[in-house]
């Protein structure tokens, strides 16, 4: 008798220790979204894609033709996204021309213009990259059309995107509708309270979070350049020339932001991605998180951020300091600006790095940016953007020990 509870003790002992460690491995190994090797979104336009829009636009090829080269480009990039071990799969943008122009213009009140002002990027040596944007412009009051604004373009990617892997929809942030014009950029017959843009802008972003939701979307990422461009003292004096306060934007943005995202279901993984421009391999705004990472982190209601840290310009690793034990952090610490392959030595280091600030645990990895925030896109070839991709990956299995590629290859 005595024996056989003996037996039975060691085999409820061995039951509880299984129990612990699939409990911590569950916690180590991260399965779901945002994924311990992520990415930006944005990829390099397929060549066939880029010839076919200049045909479109030069009136040689339809709209049906368009789109159907479109989705043949997606189905590419889901492709290399899934071969690269990648569980975070998203339509490379390959629909659209800029991260966020295409997404706004489509709202009803936004019309869109040819710049007049050019944007000057900071380039490795010395290189000389501009570009005159479009302009947004609220002209009336907002709505949404009827048939969403991409929802017909996540309904199509989650089609081409293999079963065990999760489809993600990047939008631009709410904030881009009124940070490059502020309350010039609006018109004050339609809105003579901000308050109620903001209100109308919010409730926007939540219908189409839910439309997104019901279509099946469980992971759905903000592109914002908005609260980097305020880590910049340039940035901000420019803040200030269109009569805002660059001090107080940042609550003011966490605050619209978490309203667009307030009636998100619990089982939606929201992110935001904080960009320092990224066009042709340039940059437009330098300067570490500091100025906003209190607002930030703890009143911006997203469950992820997403941090470009691939060099100097970012700053240092300090400001994770403020980050809530419930947010994740996927470090941006691969280029995708720079042609280079990255070793991967140095790139763990600086996740052991920011790991004084913040519990690794909490931590993912991603390249810094997309590597096509335009349509022109960065100063890499298509073999070493994929090169680049698969990095993160192996870099992610090495520190944190996931078994994502073995699960995407199976």
């Amino acid at each position: 008798m005595l024996k056989n509870n003996h037996y039975e003790i060691e085999a409820v002992g061995l039951l509880v220790w299984l129990c612990l460690f699939t409990i911590q491995k569950r916690l180590f190994m991260k399965l779901n979204p945002p994924f311990r090797a992520d990415h930006v979104g944005s990829l390099l336009r397929i060549p066939e894609l880029k010839e076919a829009r200049i045909k479109f636009e030069s009136g040689k090829l339809s709209a049906d033709e368009l789109k159907k080269i479109e989705n043949e480009s997606i189905v590419k990039v889901v492709n290399l996204q899934e071969k690269a071990g990648l569980k975070s799969i998203t339509d490379g943008e390959q629909r659209r021309k800029f991260f966020h122009v295409d997404f706004l213009e489509k709202l009803e009140g936004v019309e869109v213009s040819h710049g007049e002002y050019e944007i000057k990027f900071r380039a490795e040596e010395g290189r000389d990259v501009s570009l005159v944007p479009p302009v947004l412009n609220v002209t009336g009051k907002l709505g949404r059309p009827d048939n969403g604004v991409v929802l017909e373009d996540f309904k199509f990617l989650k089609s081409v995107v293999s079963r065990g892997n999760t489809p993600k929809i990047c939008i631009p942030s709410p904030s881009m509708l009124h940070f490059r014009g502020g309350r010039d950029g609006i018109d004050e017959k339609a809105y003579p309270d901000m308050d109620n843009f903001f209100a109308d802008l919010a409730h926007i972003y939540q219908q189409e979070i839910a439309d997104l939701y019901e279509a099946g979307c469980r992971y759905l990422q903000l592109d914002d350049t908005n609260l980097a461009y305020l880590c910049d003292p340039e940035h901000c004096e420019r803040v200030k020339g269109l009569g805002e306060d660059p001090d107080k934007l940042p609550g003011v943005y966490a605050k619209l932001i978490t309203e667009c995202l307030k009636q998100a279901p619990e089982d939606m993984t929201t992110a935001i991605h904080l960009c320092r421009g990224n066009h042709k391999s340039g940059w437009a705004a330098e300067g570490g998180y500091e100025p906003v990472a209190d607002v930030m982190f703890n009143e911006t209601g997203v469950d992820t951020f997403f941090l470009e840290y691939d060099d100097e310009r970012s700053g240092g690793f300090s400001p994770l300091r403020f980050v809530p034990k419930d947010k994740t952090i996927v470090l941006g610490l691969v280029s995708s600006k720079v042609s280079k392959l990255e070793s991967a030595e140095p790139i763990i280091e600086r996740i052991k790095e920011a790991g004084e600030y913040i519990d690794l645990n909490q931590c993912c990895l991603s390249p810094q940016c997309g590597f096509s925030s335009t349509e022109a896109g960065n100063d890499i070839s298509m073999k070493n953007q994929y090169k680049k991709l698969m990095l993160v990956v192996d870099i992610a299995q090495e520190f944190w020990g996931d078994s994502i590629k073995q699960a995407n290859n199976s």
